[in-house]
């Protein structure tokens, strides 16, 4: 196999980026990192399951509570692809800890709020800490792994985003059969506290410090115009249940093209020989990124509304608590968890396959979980639904941590947090869709004919088209890779001759 940017004998891939040998704590830090990783990506989903104890004892109005949600989804998309930029730009270790920092104090703030108001704030903070945060992950297994170990890194880093979105309904759950009483639910962030504390004292002493010999240039207009353009799109997804999508349906276009005025903006950076915020170059030249950012979207459009359509399922149409509600849909995270792990060690062999194969897995234990729950009877259905979800979560594995790998592999060090952060935001973008829309769908269907299968089925069945695209372009991807000498890689030459690597590197 020819060697790519992430083991070939090019020097910008082939060492850290001050061209010393690998830290020897390099997968201790990996550990700190994914640690810190999993509470910001878990606290998307863990709340849900408290929403009506928040409303309850805190006297809220169903739009005020949804904000809890919603607001820090908000957030931390919008901080994505600025806070990679500045990582880059910057020190990206010294953002981590920061924002990691941040995220703690955010967390205390919000088990202590005393009314909506502080709370929703304080989620509002926490969220931007999350998504200064988020971006740096990856772009520190760039810069501290390479070769086969990065692959082996990224399938701990796919694991852990693809466990993080399955496992919030589980442990909040969990957490709140062990803290019970109307303030139970404060524990959900309070159990952030201790676990962040840790990560930041290890954090100090283990991330690798990066010297550099001046400040990076930093695109602020580019980092209006992408905020802007964000936020249009999100804002209506995030006020869905309140009427957003048809109050606020002008805001789509208006989104699209500040994004178009956005790129505009960065190939003329791109022509006047300025840094820009997001290079252009990163889906035209990179090998895979294009293709493997569409594909992880369309991926978290079905994927992540699932977990809300079978909490509403479960808890009101079947009376499940929380935790009982959390347990059913535990075999898709546990089957997430292994697969993901064993295909970081296997995708520099089997490639886009992997993904194909995943999505296929997914498809087929959604799609068998919907039937059966549809037909069998429901006091049995949840329980014998279990093989199928756990494969549906091998798959699930088999997607996102190969995903991630091949798109952010071939990025060039220095733009790795930007490209990450592009990455992410898509996704979050991908999932904002999701959680507008399969949860509504469920309810527009459950209003007309008061069929809680009915509504479950429906909703699965839109979540089955994102995913069948997702195999589509991935199918395209992988046919298109078996036609070529080599499937997996550009060449060394291919990647060191690229605009974007002889610019940044």
């Amino acid at each position: 196999m020819t060697a790519s940017a992430t083991g070939g004998p090019s020097q910008g891939a082939q060492h850290s980026e001050d061209g010393a040998e690998p830290d020897p704590r390099r997968w201790r830090a990996l550990w700190v990192t994914l640690v810190a990783g999993f509470m910001s990506l878990l606290d998307v989903t863990i709340v849900a399951v408290a929403l009506p104890t928040i409303q309850r004892d805190l006297g809220a109005s169903p739009a005020q509570v949804q904000w809890v949600v919603s607001g820090y989804a908000l957030t931390f998309a919008l901080a994505l692809v600025t806070a990679g930029r500045l990582g880059d730009a910057l020190d990206r270790r010294r953002i981590f800890l920061l924002a990691l920092s941040g995220f703690v104090l955010c967390s205390a703030a919000c088990g202590a709020a005393p009314d909506i108001t502080l709370l929703v704030v304080a989620r509002l903070a926490q969220g931007l800490a999350a998504g200064f945060m988020a971006p740096q992950n990856s772009a520190l297994i760039q810069q501290m792994f390479r070769g086969a170990e990065r692959g082996r890194a990224f399938g701990f880093f796919g694991a852990t985003v693809g466990i993080s979105s399955a496992a919030g309904p589980i442990t909040g759950g969990a957490i709140l059969a062990l803290a019970s009483g109307p303030q139970g639910w404060r524990w959900i962030f309070y159990v952030n506290v201790p676990i962040g504390i840790l990560a930041v004292l290890l954090g100090r002493r283990l991330l690798p410090r990066l010297s550099r010999s001046g400040r990076g240039h930093v695109d602020v207009p580019g980092v209006l115009l992408l905020g802007l353009g964000v936020l249009a799109l999100m804002y209506p997804l995030v006020q869905a249940d309140s009427g957003g999508l048809t109050r606020l349906w002008w805001l789509f276009p208006v989104g699209a093209v500040i994004l178009v005025g956005f790129v505009q903006w960065q190939r003329r950076l791109v022509a006047k020989g300025t840094q820009p915020l997001l290079d252009p170059r990163l889906f035209s030249t990179v090998r895979g990124y294009a293709v493997g950012a569409g594909v992880g979207t369309l991926y978290f459009i079905g994927f992540s509304g699932v977990w809300l359509v079978f909490a509403l399922f479960y808890q009101r149409g079947l009376g499940f608590s929380p935790l009982k509600s959390g347990l059913a849909v535990t075999p898709f995270a546990v089957g997430s968890a292994i697969a993901a792990v064993v295909a970081g060690r296997l995708v520099e062999r089997f490639g886009r396959l992997l993904t194909v194969c995943g999505l296929t897995g997914v498809i087929v234990g959604i799609g068998g979980t919907a039937t059966l729950l549809r037909l069998a009877p429901l006091g049995s259905a949840p329980w014998l639904a279990a093989p199928l979800l756990f494969l549906g979560g091998v798959g699930g594995g088999f997607v996102v941590s190969p995903n991630i790998t091949m798109t952010l592999r071939d990025v060039p060090v220095r733009m790795a947090g930007a490209a990450g952060g592009a990455l992410q935001t898509g996704q979050r973008l991908g999932a904002a869709v999701g959680t507008a829309a399969l949860p509504g769908l469920f309810y527009v269907v459950l209003g007309r004919s008061h069929d809680y299968r009915g509504a479950l089925v429906t909703a699965l069945a839109a979540a089955l088209v994102g995913m069948l695209a997702s195999l589509a372009l991935a199918t395209f991807d992988w046919g298109r890779d078996r036609r070529k000498r080599d499937p997996h890689h550009k060449c060394p030459e291919e990647v060191a001759n690229s605009p974007v690597h002889a610019r940044q590197n």
